[in-house]
């Protein structure tokens, strides 16, 4: 399986955090849900670091069967669409947002 995470690398505008929050739930998360072959999506806000660490205020978590997947994914209208969309999230955020791509292995607990 694989994982595509945009990670959000700096700080919600003060005061503007619960309109942030609001406008990933009600504008982002229908679209991102939509992309084709998408099997999860987990939205993540960063609440706590070790110090020293660099700020993260939100990654986004889509996981995919394969990589196949996920390139159809990126070259669908919908994630065209959103990307548009995330453009309204960018005046509330001071940062940088990039993307990783990460094969995900799981292990049962114990």
């Amino acid at each position: 399986m694989i994982i595509r995470y945009a990670l959000f690398e700096g700080e919600i505008h003060a005061g503007r955090e619960t309109e942030f929050r609001a406008y990933v739930t009600e504008k982002l998360v229908p679209l991102w849900t939509r992309f084709p072959g998408a099997e999860e999506v987990r939205v993540l806000d960063g609440t706590d670091r070790d110090e020293g660490a660099p700020v993260y205020a939100m990654a986004l978590a889509i996981r995919y069967p394969d990589i196949d997947a996920c390139n159809r994914a990126l070259q669908s209208d919908v994630r065209f669409e959103s990307r548009t969309v995330t453009a309204g999230l960018l005046e509330m955020f001071s940062g940088r947002v990039h993307h990783h791509v990460f094969t995900a292995n799981e292990y049962p607990t114990v």
